[in-house]
């Protein structure tokens, strides 16, 4: 055969490292650097021309009659080599492949030991240059607080100092949010009259003592009349132990959660006599709604745990009376029916 019969091989087509990694990645390295066969030129006789099977008719040349002389044949492309030749396994790469640094996607799970199957772990995972995952936080689950003891319950074993820090304490109401002292009581230890009133005003919550300022002043002239006195004789305390804002009138569930600690501070002191100053106090401590008008004027009595029972006569509050001048006339009746009982 002569030269002219067949094309000349082209080349093979020159690829760097990186494009000859995927190659092999893809399972095409051996076909793309494979050098392909010469394709001898078709001799198909031209009719009419007396040509003879097997050579090209005179004047024509073996590409055909456009063709320049000695043309070769281009390799086909990489798309149509893919498509048309089988994949070949990655495992059978040529063993003149230049190593590179394969991308961490391209690279192969590792085997297991013992059956040779790849890992079932991503190879995003595998390949993971970064710091290791913070671990989550751990979430600490708070006890929730025990449910306050109530006040009847905290005081009943109480003495009058432990009775006193527990009023200090205090939060059973809203109260105690405002307050700038609680006032517990003041006076003799033990005592032949407890005063109550109904709750600290201004100067009371100031000082943190009982009826203080005017009203003070006022009610030790009252008792001084006949013939008792605060420091000697009397102890002077009130139902709520925290300032009302504004000095409004107590609420009922105030009332309802400071009663306890004059309850208890009537049980220690034990007095002859008791003078409650106040619609509010007396309501409370007798247990009733009836006004001040149709509470005065009498004895009514209160019957303490151990069944004594302790004379109880109702007047006007102090700061009333600073108001109202035309009733001290009252309260003096007042005042001489709780000497009388004694």
């Amino acid at each position: 055969m002569s030269p002219m019969d067949a094309a000349p091989r082209p080349a093979p087509p020159r690829i760097n490292p990186l494009q000859r990694i995927w190659l092999r990645e893809l399972g095409m390295e051996r076909l793309w650097l494979r050098t392909p066969p010469a394709v001898p030129v078709a001799k198909t006789a031209v009719a009419g021309s007396g040509a003879v099977p097997g050579q090209a008719p005179a004047g024509v040349s073996p590409g055909g009659p456009n063709a320049a002389p000695h043309s070769p044949i281009v390799a086909p492309s990489p798309v149509e080599a893919r498509r048309d030749a089988p994949a070949a396994p990655v495992a059978e790469a040529a063993p003149d492949a230049t190593p590179a640094v394969v991308p961490a996607v391209a690279r192969a799970a590792p085997a297991e030991p013992a059956t040779g199957r790849a890992s079932a772990i991503p190879a995003s995972i595998l390949n993971r240059t970064g710091p290791p995952p913070r671990p989550a936080p751990k979430v600490e689950v708070q006890e929730e607080a025990p449910p306050p003891i109530p006040v009847a319950e905290a005081v009943k074993d109480a003495n009058l100092e432990q009775l006193a820090a527990q009023v200090v304490a205090c939060a059973a109401c809203g109260l105690c949010q405002g307050r700038r002292h609680a006032v517990v009581g003041q006076g003799a230890q033990p005592t032949r009259w407890l005063v109550v009133g109904e709750a600290p005003g201004e100067q009371e919550d100031r000082q943190g003592q009982p009826f203080v300022g005017r009203s003070g002043q006022l009610l030790d002239a009252m008792l001084a009349a006949v013939g008792m006195s605060r420091e000697r004789d009397v102890f002077i305390t009130n139902v709520i132990k925290c300032r009302p804002p504004g000095n409004r009138n107590p609420k009922p569930e105030e009332i309802a959660a400071c009663s306890p600690y004059l309850m208890r501070q009537i049980a220690l002191l034990k007095p002859e006599r008791i003078l409650v100053l106040g619609r509010f106090a007396a309501q409370t401590l007798l247990g009733t709604d009836a006004t001040i008008g149709n509470l005065r004027g009498r004895v009514h009595h209160l019957k303490t745990d151990e069944g004594a029972q302790i004379p109880v006569i109702v007047s006007y509050h102090p700061a009333y009376l600073l108001r109202s001048p035309s009733e001290k006339a009252r309260a003096w009746q007042d005042l001489k029916l709780a000497a009388r009982e004694l």
